[in-house]
């Protein structure tokens, strides 16, 4: 015969009945027992006067009048559910959810694996460029930057361009150890190699599990977001570009390319959407002037147009100098990172580091700044005294917040 759990069920349940019957028929013997042997006593006491009061205080007719239910008693009650069965509401229900611990995303400016970067890695060892930074980087639980260089051996070099560039696996590899998550793709490089050098690179970010978005073979992957979880709390990274050398690198319906956003219609829209389905929404974009301190118009309306929709962060590339940060609507904005491993051709663009936001579920973050230096394409952090003039200087470039000596992005009252 096969198993059925309800006929087993049923067995038990009639078992239990025939017990409890026959434990209530044995208390019922014992209570009449008891009663006679009370009343036994009593009666041998020779007190029969029958005064009020005397036979309803007796004993005997004290443990008469008691209900049966209210003496000591060997049943034992029936389970309110039978094993298998749903537990009652008051045992099984669902406890609160704690809440979910603080998720730290941390965020750099450009990286540039190819040119003069590449052949310092090449010569010094691939990792060469972050051995001063990689442990401040792989201490928070994401972290995130900008891919300037599509990865690639094949295609031919874009036409009327200053400066094409093109990176190995080795290097890509190297961003990968140093304890990079994601790398946006959004950015004026990108397609420097056409479609042949986007593909590849995607399919070398794939090979070793590093996260990316920003471009794609159409317009619907180009503005697809990354999602991240980590610690119960879901980030997604959605990356655009202001920045396109020409109308033919915008991704579209049939065609690749990047995810542009000259107007923030689409942009904003993914963002909407990314909302839906993750806690804390990173937007990375690329756009601004080179070597410009402070941003200009388009950044600080899309900015803020980007948290309307629904952003948390916005983090800002392509000046190549640092730009301030701004506290706007509780959400923060970081307008320029700067370069981060580059090759650098001022003090300016030499100025670098490391922006790390502490976020919980809901959103809010925390955020704070290490200053960092890069000598040679290798960002080190800088000396108390130059950290400190930096700091300063970020804090006067700074919109409604103002930057502490400790590092701390603080919101302005």
């Amino acid at each position: 015969m096969s198993y059925s759990r309800s006929r087993t069920q049923q067995k038990k349940k009639t078992e239990r009945r025939s017990r409890t019957r026959f434990l209530l028929y044995l208390n019922l013997i014992l209570l009449v027992l008891i009663v006679g042997a009370v009343g036994a006593v009593w009666y041998g006491s020779g007190d029969h006067s029958g005064k009020p009061g005397n036979a309803s205080t007796s004993p005997a007719a004290q443990a008469a009048s008691t209900p049966p239910a209210a003496l000591p008693s060997t049943v034992t009650p029936e389970p309110s559910t039978s094993p298998g069965e749903p537990p009652a509401a008051n045992e099984g229900s669902p406890k609160p959810e704690q809440p979910a611990e603080p998720v730290t995303i941390s965020f750099v400016g450009d990286v540039l694996p190819a040119a003069r970067v590449l052949e310092l890695m090449k010569k010094n060892g691939y990792d060469y460029p972050f051995r001063h930074a990689n442990t401040a980087i792989q201490a928070a639980d994401i972290a995130a930057g900008n891919l300037e260089s599509p990865i690639t051996d094949r295609g031919t070099g874009a036409e009327n361009k200053q400066y094409v560039f093109r990176g190995t696996k080795e290097a890509l590899t190297a961003i990968k150890e140093a304890g990079f998550d994601f790398m946006s793709l959004a950015n004026n490089h990108t397609l420097d190699y056409g479609w042949v050098g986007l593909s590849d690179t995607m399919d070398a970010l794939d090979d070793i599990d590093l996260l990316h978005a920003g471009a794609g073979s159409d317009d619907r992957q180009a503005f697809t977001p990354a999602y991240i979880e980590v610690k119960g709390v879901t980030v997604a990274f959605v990356a655009v570009t202001r920045v396109v050398p020409e109308v033919s690198w915008k991704a579209d319906r049939a065609h690749p390319g990047v995810a542009e956003t000259y107007t923030p219609t689409r942009a904003a829209a993914t963002i909407r959407e990314a909302d839906k389905n993750a806690d804390i929404v990173v937007v990375m974009v690329h756009w601004g002037e080179e070597r410009k301190e402070q941003p200009v118009k388009h950044q600080t309306y899309l900015a803020r147009t980007f948290v309307d929709a629904g952003a948390d962060l916005v983090i800002g590339s392509h000046p190549h100098v640092l730009q301030g940060f701004e506290a706007y609507k509780g959400k923060w904005i970081a307008y320029s990172l700067g370069n981060f491993v580059f090759s650098t051709t001022s003090t300016k663009s030499a100025q670098t580091g490391i922006l790390t936001a502490e976020c919980g579920k809901d959103g809010n973050c925390s955020m704070q700044f290490q200053p960092m230096f890069a000598n040679a394409s290798q960002p080190a952090p800088m000396a108390p005294a130059a950290a400190q003039q930096l700091l300063a200087n970020l804090s006067r470039l700074s919109y409604g917040a103002s930057v502490e000596e400790d590092g701390r992005i603080v919101a302005k009252n």
